[in-house]
Order: structure tokens, then C-alpha cells, then sequence
């Protein structure tokens, strides 16, 4: 019997990699690399897989918000950028017989016509236990649950 697809939330900076850089894409499609959080790696290489859908958040800007849905496209797999010396996410420690980081592919499901304010959905009573709105909460990839996802849906139409 198939699984259910689970849901997640990923992060990223507008001004590094956008909602809008990831519709240019080749297929709208990338891999969703440099992730050098623990917690958030073993997400993407242990939890992830083809199909789950993923909301794409723009964080570290004036106003922070969801601004669209992208799915799986590939499951995990080693992180190439770790091993290249020129690369910002560069690690010495992982190496192409012993990875330390994995990433997954991307492909862009939908841009909201109106991105959907880190403001805003702290009111939303059906997201009060979002992940994405818990004190301290930083992880780049996380889990949201069902509820949450559709809740966030009916607020993007």
C-alpha cells in the first residue's frame, strides 16, 4: 500500500534563490542544496520522498512569507556543493565515499498571486502549532502537517 505524502516547509532567502529563480529553471526544477543543519538534512535524506508536497518560504526579508508550493521531484541523494572548494557550503569532512549532506529536487508546483506574511498567519487559528511559528523555531526544512497545508491552500486561493 502507498504511503501518504507528508508535507514540508522549506526556506529560503528571496535574495539568494527565489520562488521566482526556481520557475526559471530547467522543468522548474532544482536541487534544493546547502543545507548544513543536521535536523534538517536527516528530513530531506530520511523523510522526504518523490511526491511530498513543499511550501516554498522567503525568509531574511522585509516581510517574511510563504510564496508558493513546489513537490519532490527526486529523493535524497549526496550534496555535491560539500566537496567543492569554491562552493560557500564547502565541508572538508564529507566526501564522495562518506557524504555528510544530501539534497533533494525540487519542482515548482504554483507561485501564490499574493505571498502569505509570517504576520498573517500567526493569526490563523489553524496554524497555531505550525512549526514555522514556534519561538525559535530556524530550521530551513520542516515537517507541516496535513491541516496546516490545507489550511495554508485556502488562504493562498
Amino acid at each position: 500500500m502507498a504511503k501518504e505524502p507528508k508535507f514540508w516547509l522549506v526556506k529560503t532567502e528571496s535574495t539568494c534563490f527565489s520562488v521566482q529563480d526556481l520557475a526559471k529553471q530547467t522543468k522548474q526544477t532544482t536541487c534544493w542544496s546547502g543545507v548544513r543543519n543536521y535536523q534538517a538534512r536527516n528530513f530531506m535524506r530520511d523523510e522526504m520522498k518523490q511526491g511530498d508536497q513543499v511550501l516554498v518560504y522567503h525568509s531574511s526579508t522585509d516581510e517574511p512569507a510563504i510564496v508558493g508550493v513546489a513537490r519532490v521531484a527526486r529523493e535524497a541523494y549526496p550534496d555535491h556543493t560539500a566537496w567543492d572548494k569554491k562552493d560557500e557550503h564547502f565541508d572538508a569532512a564529507s566526501t564522495e565515499d562518506s557524504p555528510r549532506w544530501f539534497m533533494v529536487d525540487l519542482q515548482l508546483e504554483q507561485i501564490f498571486k499574493e505571498p502569505l506574511p509570517l504576520a498573517m498567519l500567526r493569526s490563523i487559528p489553524a496554524l497555531k502549532n505550525m512549526e514555522l511559528l514556534r519561538k525559535g523555531s530556524r530550521l530551513s526544512v520542516q515537517p507541516v502537517r496535513k491541516s496546516e497545508f490545507e489550511a495554508i491552500m485556502k488562504l493562498a486561493k
